[in-house]
């Protein structure tokens, strides 16, 4: 026989107004938790999004694209804060657009450098990592890959020069004027020793004398190498150069005020030779000072008719201060020749000594490969999509990041 089961009575089973109220309970203890998880996700999220705009975004954004590559903020700071490594502070915001540059090319160099099938290998990158003790980064590793591939493509377009080129033995001296120019051919003429000239009259000593052989690129400037190389070319020449930049200018100075504590109130017009400043000084008798300064003037002042302000010593150069002091008011000096500032335009005197075709010095084989470099480089660059979003508030906050990590 089956045993009989025992029924368990509850000693108080619960009402219908107890059961009602725990489940009223329960459903207000679910929307409390419910609500509590909302605002605990709330803040998360507060928090978390206020992270990500003030410490993850801003190193996302994009800084520079070359061609269908970008390269975001984090990067730009990686790359300024190793190209300004042990540089002062205060000059790292000077340094931002040419990293910006830098960045580009050295992209572009390579993204074009593969089109020629030049190619760095990471081995070569890792051999200088170690060799140098740099940190194995990506900025610091294309820093490296831009280094060598450089050093790879000058080698490149060396190897596409010729043995031999026309070329010109040459000696030039640059002089100021055209006055200038003509005593000096008359010296040489009359067998004078160009050498000893050059060291007398040149208006630039960075070219000047012999300059040994050159081919025609490699002429101080295209002036030159158009009157060297031409079939007409004379042994001995003068060539008018406006855009010449020498080392000398004339100053005509006009003293308008005095006063013992403020100085001398001054005007002044540079010349660029002392021909012309004597020429413009003999219009200052019944011309307009203003007006000759604006049309003639190579100094910042021109804009406003040479107005100088008021000056003491020190605030010019020593020539300027050497005879503005001593001048009256309201006359004007003799030109004062100044070797301390910089004018444009003068005369090159060109000596040919020989011509033809000749092997092309080591010197000069570097010379033509880093020329042909740059213009490959450019080139490129003009021909790709190259953007910069780097605007002032950018380039600041970068330089912040920058010196916060020093």
């Amino acid at each position: 026989m089956a045993k009989k089961q025992k029924t368990v009575k509850l000693k108080h089973a619960p009402t219908k107004r107890q059961l009602s109220r725990w489940q009223r309970e329960r459903k207000t203890r679910r929307i409390v938790i419910s609500i509590a998880v909302a605002f605990l996700v709330c803040v998360v999220g507060y928090v978390l999004h206020g992270f990500y705009d003030s410490e993850v975004r801003p190193f996302r954004e994009v800084a520079i694209e070359v061609n269908d590559v970008s390269f975001d903020m984090g990067y730009y700071v990686d790359m300024l804060e190793a190209q300004t490594k042990g540089v002062d502070p205060t000059y790292v915001y000077y340094q931002t657009d040419w990293v910006a540059m830098y960045i580009e090319d050295a992209e572009l160099m390579r993204q074009e450098a593969e089109k020629l099938g030049i190619l760095v290998t990471g081995q070569e990158i890792n051999e200088k990592i170690e060799e140098y003790e740099l940190p194995n980064s990506k900025a610091y590793r294309d820093i490296v890959r831009a280094d060598l591939l450089t050093g790879k493509l000058q080698e490149h377009f060396a190897s596409q020069l010729p043995e031999e080129m026309e070329q010109a033995h040459i000696q030039v001296i640059l002089v100021e004027s055209e006055q200038v120019a003509n005593d000096v051919v008359a010296a040489i003429e009359g067998g004078g020793n160009f050498t000893v000239l050059a060291e007398e009259f040149s208006s630039n000593p960075q070219v000047e004398g012999d300059l040994g052989w050159l081919p025609q690129e490699l002429m101080p400037n295209s002036l030159i190498g158009d009157a060297v190389f031409s079939p007409e070319a004379s042994e001995l020449c003068e060539i008018g150069d406006e855009s010449a930049t020498k080392n000398v200018g004339y100053w005509l100075i006009e003293v308008t005020d005095k006063d013992e504590e403020k100085g001398i109130r001054a005007r002044a017009i540079l010349l660029g030779s002392e021909a012309e400043a004597e020429e413009v000084r003999v219009r200052l008798a019944s011309g307009n000072f203003t007006a000759l300064a604006r049309e003639h003037s190579q100094h910042e002042s021109k804009d406003d008719g040479g107005e100088l302000g008021w000056l003491k010593k020190g605030n010019m150069t020593a020539a300027f201060d050497q005879v503005a002091f001593d001048l009256h008011v309201n006359e004007v000096s003799e030109p004062v020749k100044d070797e301390e500032v910089t004018t444009k335009g003068g005369y090159w005197i060109v000596q040919i000594l020989d011509k033809g075709e000749q092997e092309l010095s080591e010197g000069s084989k570097k010379r033509l490969a880093d020329k042909d470099f740059e213009e490959w480089l450019r080139v490129s660059k003009e021909n790709s999509k190259v953007v910069n979003h780097l605007d002032e508030s950018k380039k600041l906050w970068a330089v912040e990041i920058v010196l916060e990590r020093r």
